[in-house]
């Protein structure tokens, strides 16, 4: 196939790239805003610029890798979230091929106490969440065939993530504090890519919305007390605190826990413990 990945300097989109080596057979066009080195500059809110790429390069599956991430800014651009959340959804949805797009555990309201199945009614409480709410339901209008692959905690060794970031303070502080009251499941890029391929590669398309985050539950302390022993951080400690001891700007849900079933019996694997996924990403971060 020819597919295009959008997003590809991206988290995401990096390991898209660099797994897409061990899936040769298939002719890969990789993507983003900004041109670097393997990728093109292609606007997904552009109608007539998408439909010329696909149509020139005879596309046949796009793999959305592209969004609006910052949760804060979107509270005061939620404009700008909305064209390319939701917005460029519908251009990527419209071009009568298959699509795989990236969503989010901020679809849901965050007060659950079990975790999130793909059928659980969406309550998003941000401009983020909303944003992205909005463009499933815009791609999926436009293409019904298209597989929505909802995530949480991201973080690989390409861009800013809370790993890096955790990295970085815990070699400058004696001290800090991270919050124990919100729950979920550190997700490593490279493992949501490996999710991707699995669909591309499965003998049946499977349309719909999956679940898809590593296995296992913690906090974003027991999150930062694993990465800083990983990283031979000893001389920082780290306080547990409460959300509401966190000056966040915009509200993070409580709990983020997505079931996992459905993809895990629709597609047969195995999916990798977070702690796991996470060991292997400190080893490239050396």
């Amino acid at each position: 196939m020819n597919i295009l990945i959008t997003g590809a300097n991206g988290q995401l989109g990096n390991e898209m790239r660099v797994l897409s080596k061990e899936h040769p057979k298939h002719h890969y066009f990789f993507t983003d805003v900004i041109e670097t080195d393997g990728v093109q500059v292609l606007d997904i809110c552009d109608k007539a610029a998408v439909s010329a790429f696909v149509t020139k390069h005879a596309i046949d599956l796009i793999v959305n890798c592209a969004a609006y991430t910052n949760v804060d800014k979107a509270e005061e651009d939620e404009a700008t979230a909305l064209k390319i959340n939701a917005e460029a959804l519908g251009v990527l949805g419209s071009q009568g091929i298959k699509v795989i797009h990236v969503s989010t555990d901020y679809v849901f309201s965050g007060d659950e106490h079990i975790p999130c199945r793909e059928t659980d009614p969406v309550a998003p409480r941000t401009a983020y969440g909303r944003t992205k709410y909005e463009g499933e339901k815009r791609l999926l209008a436009e293409c019904p065939e298209a597989v929505i692959l909802r995530t949480a905690w991201l973080y690989s060794e390409y861009g800013n993530n809370f790993v890096k970031t955790m990295i970085k303070l815990g070699k400058e502080k004696e001290s800090l504090g991270v919050v124990f009251d919100q729950i979920g499941t550190p997700t490593y890029a490279a493992d949501l890519a490996w999710a991707i391929f699995t669909v591309i590669e499965h003998p049946i398309w499977q349309p719909g919305i999956y679940h898809f985050t590593n296995e296992g539950v913690c906090s974003w302390f027991d999150f930062t007390v694993a990465i800083h022993e990983l990283a031979g951080i000893t001389k920082c400690q780290v306080r547990p605190i409460l959300s509401e001891e966190y000056q966040y700007k915009t509200p993070r849900p409580h709990y983020s826990v997505l079931d996992k079933s459905k993809f895990k019996k629709t597609f047969g694997v195995t999916i990798p413990y977070w702690l796991d996924g996470l060991k292997r990403c400190m080893a490239k971060l050396g």
